[in-house]
């Protein structure tokens, strides 16, 4: 901690936190002070900003007030109205003709319009022409209004980086990739948000602790300092992947099991590796009864090979024990089946920077012989198959460094910060008062001023003195930098004259940190930084420049496809699932991995191509390698790398819907969930989240008896939805979620469900249209193309907002989808469209109250 180790100046740990704590309260003072009302020019500057929401208006709303009342009267306050209240929805008080002053109540009635999805099945229903024209009215009305009298929202006016971004600053600031998952906490999300929104994004004093320690860590190594002590990481192979095949790219032809991972050395010097197999349920070490070769590789080249197992002595245990006899081996066979793996180590030398270590076993290509055992009756436990299959690695542990040399030179995070050196003890100053400020400018993501130096130069002295060089002052003053309020925080403060709740275009910095944490979850670069200083940001042919740029920079692709896609398409969910293996006994880690990866692929091509966002529903490629391929059925796939392939069949697959991730991340362990998947179709694709489930309501099936031939899940879920409690929401979430049914629970392709029945996959839609399947649903989509792109548009548009898209935002996500119709909805339309909105341009001011 920062008050620990150089106690005369070090301003101690309490004080650090009173700092920030100091600095948020003085922030709400800020935005809790009276404003004044807009000047003459500041509302002319305003209109100027301002994007058109509604644009040109759909020429099919051509009906009147007074035919969307009547259509409503007739079709809809039967059930919504002040009486039955159905939904909260109270149609016969609103006046219909002046649908904007109740535009969050109007904007739930055109979702359902433009759905057909009300009314209910077996009631009245309008024809289409007449579903179109209302919704196209009352559209018509709130885009309007939405034109006239813009509301961007507001976000909060200070919020924290999250995990994703803090990582990513310290990436571009310093050219490291650090496991921030490790040593900072994780963040919070609320429901149906990202873990950007800023509701959610407070300090604790966890975050505050952590951020101190964290910050000396990092700069230490940035800096090529050693650190004070060795550190030892713990790198884990999960428990369910399979050794029996080559891992990763980085570990060499001919290789299998193990694992390879690419580790920052923070200091030139020795390091002791140190390799843990894998134990069975009796603590054995799995694969002993023969000799295998394991190689340890740093960078490719072997520093140390070690033989495991074939060395046991004794008489070993049974192969299988039936509940009779001894169980155990001779004393020395146990304690070698304990302790083999104790001299898996070695130290090797390892200059600073980043290097990658590998550690996998030599595949053998033939089949070992044994010797038979006599066979064993009764219940019969058994240990021959872990015995004498393939040994696997657990964990590798890297600690170190052990007699560091000194200062790392010539590592890329020194290149980024030693920008000059001094030739003389006279050219220090200058010389850190450049590097400082450079840093200062980008961390901070603003100009620096007078003060800011004065006191990042108070740090690199005292530094200097007690580090006795010139680097240990740039380490202690880089330290300092992050853990000011001015890097952890985003803030955004209301400017001077503007009334309370007016909307305002925000600053040119602050557009150039909402462009970053967009597109990249990072902080601005230079050239953000130098167009927002000179203005020239609110010139939208700019600002299109820098999008463009941006999104061509890999940085969007890692930050739009890990972070936004990963949570919008539950990606994250997907290393949580648990398949039961008496209904899967194929599946694996291995195969669940290449889900995942499958998935990060294919969206990455999307938005690397620029390619339309309806390719995400209708692509005929995908990304697979030979454990996914075999799984999909597509032959001639060989090796771990994945590679894009077209699809043989595009009746059952195609697009996101028929891939392993969405779908083994939407199952039980043992079964398909046609609620979990049509409930996640509602919210995601279609972008109709169905409320949650009433207080004590279980998820649990009605089971058939005992003898009785197995239900089927349509018929389970037919008994389901007898409960009147039920019934409404699961009428319309289980008939869509049935069209995926021709998928098992891990993404297979099937004719039979788990217990045999035949799969009928036929889904229904709210409004009584049918869905053929996986291909009918596809189609679909692809036949209103407006719908799905608007779900993404939404989602899109909450992420790079960092807050919930309210029903004042609906106006500006249909623009968007309207404009980027002409571009065949591709990534840049709707990306574009999002930056060029009032709600992204622009703030609300505090409200007086």
């Amino acid at each position: 901690m920062l008050g620990h180790y150089r106690p005369p100046f070090r301003p101690p740990k309490l004080r650090c936190i009173l700092h920030l704590s100091r600095f948020l309260i003085k922030m709400r003072a800020d935005y809790r002070a009276g404003a004044k009302l807009l000047t003459l020019g500041a509302r002319h500057a305003l209109m100027m900003a301002l994007v058109s929401v509604a644009g040109s208006v759909p020429l099919s709303a051509q009906t009147s007030g007074a035919a969307a009342k009547a259509m409503l009267d007739k079709y809809c306050v039967t059930c919504h109205n002040q009486k039955l209240k159905t939904a909260g929805l109270t149609l016969d008080s609103l006046d219909v003709s002046k649908p904007t002053a109740h535009a969050d109540e109007f904007e739930r009635v055109i979702r359902r319009l433009r759905s057909s999805t009300m009314p209910p099945r077996g009631l009245p229903r309008p024809d289409q022409a007449s579903y179109d024209a209302a919704a196209g009215w009352l559209e018509n009305e709130l885009d309007r209004e939405a034109t006239a009298h813009p509301n961007p929202g507001r976000t909060n006016a200070v919020h924290r980086l999250n995990r994703t971004e803090y990582h990513n600053a310290i990436r571009d600031l310093f050219g490291m990739d650090v496991d921030i998952a490790s040593l900072l906490p994780g963040d919070n999300t609320a429901d149906g948000s990202f873990d950007n929104n800023s509701d959610v994004l407070s300090i604790t004093t966890t975050h505050l602790e952590r951020y101190l320690s964290v910050a000396r860590q990092i700069t230490r190594t940035a800096t090529g300092l050693p650190p004070a002590n060795p550190v030892i990481e713990t790198f884990k192979v999960p428990l369910h992947v399979t050794q029996d095949e080559r891992q990763s790219e980085d570990l060499p032809l001919g290789t299998r099991g193990g694992l390879a991972t690419r580790y920052d050395f923070p200091a030139t010097g020795e390091y002791l590796i140190k390799v843990r197999l894998r134990r069975q349920y009796q603590d054995h070490i799995m694969g002993m009864g023969w000799p295998q070769r394991l190689d340890v590789r740093v960078d490719g080249k072997l520093v140390k090979q070690f033989t495991v197992g074939g060395a046991a002595p004794g008489k070993s245990s049974p192969a299988s024990f039936s509940g009779a006899g001894n169980s155990f081996g001779d004393p020395e066979w146990e304690r070698y089946m304990l302790t083999a793996d104790d001299g898996l180590e070695v130290r090797v030398p390892v200059t600073a920077g980043p290097h990658v270590v590998g550690v996998a076993f030599l595949r053998q290509t033939w089949e070992q012989e044994f010797v038979p055992q006599p066979l064993q009756r009764g219940r019969v436990l058994t240990n021959d198959e872990v015995y004498m299959e393939n040994a696997s690695v657990d964990t590798v542990q890297i600690g170190g460094p052990y007699q560091a040399s000194g200062t790392a030179k010539d590592i890329p995070s020194r290149r980024k910060i030693f920008v000059c050196q001094p030739r003389a003890g006279s050219d220090e100053k200058a010389c850190a008062t450049t590097i400082l400020s450079r840093i200062a400018r980008l961390a901070y993501r603003r100009p620096v001023n007078d003060k800011d130096v004065r006191t990042l130069f108070a740090f690199f002295e005292q530094g200097r003195k007690d580090g006795g060089n010139f680097d240990g002052g740039i380490q202690f003053a880089l330290e300092r930098l992050l853990v000011d309020p001015d890097f952890l925080l985003r803030v955004q403060k209301d400017p001077a004259g503007v009334a309370p709740g007016q909307p305002y275009r925000i600053s040119g910095l602050e557009m150039a940190s909402r462009l970053s944490f967009f597109l990249w979850s990072s902080i601005p670069d230079e050239t953000l930084l130098d167009l927002a200083e000179k203005g020239r940001l609110a010139d939208p042919k700019v600002m299109d420049q820098q999008v463009r740029r941006m999104l061509a920079d890999p940085r969007s692709s890692e930050a739009l496809v890990n972070d936004f896609a990963a949570q919008w398409l539950n990606l994250r969910r997907v290393a949580e699932v648990v398949v039961d293996p008496r209904f899967y006994p194929n599946f694996d880690e291995n195969l669940l991995q290449a889900f995942e990866k499958e998935t990060e692929l294919f969206v990455e091509s999307t938005l690397r191509e620029d390619r339309s966002v309806m390719d995400l529903v209708k692509a005929d490629y995908t990304f697979v390698n030979e454990r996914l391929a075999r799984h999909y059925g597509i032959p001639g796939i060989y090796g771990t790398r994945f590679r894009r392939v077209s699809l043989p069949d595009t009746q059952q697959r195609g697009g996101l819907l028929g891939q392993g991730a969405l779908l083994s991340a939407t199952s039980y362990p043992d079964r398909t969930s046609p609620v979990l998947r049509g409930k996640w179709l509602l919210d995601n694709i279609f972008g109709m989240p169905p409320p949650p489930p009433p207080p004590g309501v279980t998820n649990s099936l009605v089971e058939g008896k005992p003898g009785a031939k197995a239900a089927n899940i349509r018929e389970r879920l037919a008994q389901h939805r007898t409960n009147a409690v039920c019934a409404t929401c699961h009428a319309v979430i289980d008939p869509i979620g049935f069209s995926l049914e021709s998928f098992d629970a891990i993404g297979g392709w099937r004719t039979k469900d788990e217990a045999g029945n035949a799969v009928d996959s036929a889904g229904l839609w709210p409004n009584g249209n049918k869905i053929d399947g996986f291909t009918g649903l596809r189609q679909m989509l692809l036949d209103q193309p407006e719908a799905f792109a608007g779900t993404l548009t939404e989602k899109l548009m909450s992420y790079g907002l960092g807050r919930q898209v309210e029903y004042f935002d609906k106006p500006t996500v249909r623009k968007i989808v309207r404009d980027a119709a002409a571009r065949q909805y591709r990534w840049s339309a709707l990306i574009t469209g999002i930056v060029q909105s009032p709600a992204f341009q622009m703030r609300s001011a505090r409200a007086a109250n």
